[in-house]
């Protein structure tokens, strides 16, 4: 069995300057930091962020609106799971959230972190990397987004948009035509002849119509080199998310996908490099 120990705080920049640039022949797929280094340190906080970005080619947050129509980090619509207040994100107005403590539920050590705002994130970037933004509400979010994406040239080649509401992402897209935006989805098995749903052929087709520029897709489904192959001569690019073990990531390097999002991904790339 692989050793599975992951590395110590102090290492991780050790680690990532062991790790290759996409181009590189040991790896051709990005690696996206899920929710920043999200393993490591509280989702979604600079502080996970921040760790994502040396780790991984690109960092995934997830995003919605505060009641005052700020653009806040956060996964949940509620801010119970990781602040300890049962209350709809969507209710709370920016500084209310900004009180909230979102690291002590992950560690002692992180008390104090807050929810960070989009710009804050945004202000992080460092050159040559992605910000991959989960729309996690609604199209209301679009006037908002106008500020943080309003740079058209490093948007459109530093960031780009998820989302699994079609109609929310071809809002997204149309609003911001020249930032990717890839369509989330999962699989499941039809109960009666166990044939992945929704088909590859819809999910391609349905995308196509939306003008988005790839698909994003769970890895317990139907990726193998064939599919792959189906999405990318469609003009989609193929990602894969959450993907924290080796031989599953494997198996996608193997089919060719462009990239998978990970919690682990300066571990995860040194596995697939040894591997």
């Amino acid at each position: 069995m692989r050793d599975e120990r992951k590395p110590a705080e102090n290492d991780l920049v050790n680690l990532s300057s062991l790790i290759p640039h996409p181009s590189s022949p040991h790896l051709s797929m990005e690696i996206w930091a899920h929710r920043g280094a999200s393993d490591e340190a509280p989702e979604n906080t600079l502080a996970s962020i921040e760790r994502g970005w040396p780790q991984a080619d690109g960092v995934e947050i997830d995003v919605h609106l505060s009641r005052d129509g700020a653009i806040v980090v956060l996964h949940d619509d509620n801010t119970k799971r990781v602040a300890g207040v049962d209350k709809k994100v969507a209710e709370q107005t920016l500084a209310e959230l900004r009180q909230l403590d979102a690291g002590r539920w992950k560690q002692e050590s992180f008390a104090g972190e807050s929810i960070p705002t989009l710009d804050e994130v945004v202000a992080t970037m460092p050159p040559q990397k992605r910000l991959i933004i989960e729309i996690k509400c609604g199209p209301e979010i679009i006037p908002a987004l106008q500020r943080p994406m309003g740079d058209a040239a490093r948007s459109g080649q530093q960031c780009c948009f998820i989302a699994f509401s079609h109609p929310t992402l071809q809002a997204i897209k149309q609003a911001f035509p020249a930032v990717p935006a890839y369509w989330l989805s999962s699989f499941r098995a039809a109960q009666d002849s166990g044939a992945w749903e929704p088909t590859i052929e819809t999910l391609i087709a349905q995308a196509k119509a939306a003008e988005f520029d790839g698909l994003d897709l769970h890895y317990d489904g139907p990726l193998e080199a064939r599919t792959v192959t189906q999405i990318q001569e469609a003009g989609l690019q193929c990602y894969v998310w959450t993907v924290n073990d080796p031989v599953v990531a494997q198996r996608l390097v193997a089919a060719g996908v462009d990239g998978i999002t990970t919690d682990r991904p300066a571990w995860l790339r040194l596995q697939l490099m040894e591997a």
